[in-house]
């Protein structure tokens, strides 16, 4: 058995190692290619790469955040970016050796301060003394939900995932904002529409794809579905309201590159999509705030029901629902004014 337990133990390592490499030439090649397009898809593969590691780290939440957001929409937001400037990076004819001192000074420095850190796995290490078998000896009974990750995330750090929702909130209005500034004042500078302009900045080329079409049409209902599969299901398995977010909004960023924005905003005006860019965050204010009235501390949930555990589910539900809102209007709005720009 022990012999067994070793070839295991081994095997995992050795895909480790794999991993690592690959993720170390993929990073080389980033920086060395002047393709952007070659960089783009390598980026997408480095992400998914990134995830392939979590996974083997037992960080399924992680790798699935990261599959979601850095191998899927970043890569489709990079791809409609590429519409807009050219393919080619321009030659850079100089080296800025005290940007790389300064770089290879600061990587120094963040090397030698993991130099005293815990051994990889080591079970000495003060995280599994203390913080660790709390949540794992006292979770299932204080909070109820099997999946341990939705219940540090969105009951025992609450208020973390209350700020963080808060900053993805004002990051999606500032680019809103300096969008939506840059759009007036390039219509105000800008030459009549024509039927050619509008036609390049209102579809894709996509847009004559019958295949793309036809499956589109199959696939985005099944990928609107599976989004709502992992917003309710966080507290089940792997995913919650950040994935879900994601995948929702990855659905209608697909609908526009195939058939058009302008036809994605039909289907999803922009005016009240920002509306559920605050109504997300509102959800989850909301919900500490019923906590509060009910007699307990702000996004203490065990006292919106009866039974603890079902205050917890209650509350653990809203605030996943909160965040999933906020992330997919802050991603699809943040798309469709970028989408809507000139080409530079």
């Amino acid at each position: 058995m022990s012999n067994f337990i070793s070839d295991i133990s081994l095997q995992i390592n050795l895909v480790d190692i794999v991993l690592l490499t690959i993720l170390i030439v993929v990073a080389v090649a980033v920086i060395r290619v002047r393709d952007l397009f070659e960089a783009v898809v390598l980026l997408g593969i480095f992400s998914l790469l990134s995830a392939c590691i979590f996974t083997t780290l037992d960080a399924v939440d992680v790798a699935f955040t990261e599959a979601a957001v850095g191998a899927g929409i970043s890569t489709v937001l990079f791809l409609a970016t590429l519409t807009l400037t050219a393919r080619e990076e321009k030659a850079q004819y100089s080296h800025s050796w005290s940007g790389f001192i300064v770089c290879t000074l600061t990587g120094g420095a963040l090397i030698y301060g993991t130099l005293d850190m815990p051994h990889f796995g080591d079970p000495d290490a003060p995280i599994h003394q203390h913080v660790a078998p709390r949540y794992i000896v006292e979770s299932p009974e204080e909070i109820g939900v099997p999946n341990m990750v939705t219940s540090v995330l969105a009951s025992y750090r609450g208020y973390d995932t209350l700020g963080e929702t808060t900053v993805i909130f004002t990051a999606g209005l500032t680019v809103l904002l300096l969008l939506r500034r840059d759009r007036r004042s390039h219509n105000r500078i800008a030459s009549p529409p024509t039927a050619e302009t509008t036609d390049r900045r209102g579809s894709h080329v996509m847009h004559h794809a019958m295949v793309l079409r036809v499956m589109s049409k199959l696939f985005i209902p099944l990928i609107l579905l599976f989004a709502l599969y992992v917003q309710f299901h966080g507290d089940f398995g792997p995913g919650g309201g950040f994935q879900a977010g994601v995948i929702f909004a990855a659905a209608f960023v697909l609908y526009a590159l195939i058939y058009g924005v302008e036809a994605a905003q039909r289907v999803a005006p922009p005016a009240r999509v920002q509306v559920f860019v605050a109504l997300g965050l509102l959800l989850y204010i909301g919900t500490g705030l019923a906590s509060l009235f009910a007699g307990g501390n702000f996004l203490e949930y065990k006292v919106l029901a009866h039974e603890a555990s079902h205050g917890e589910h209650i509350g653990i539900l809203f605030i996943e629902l909160g965040v999933g809102i906020t992330v997919a209007a802050v991603i699809i709005n943040t798309f469709f004014y970028f989408a809507g720009r000139g080409r530079a």
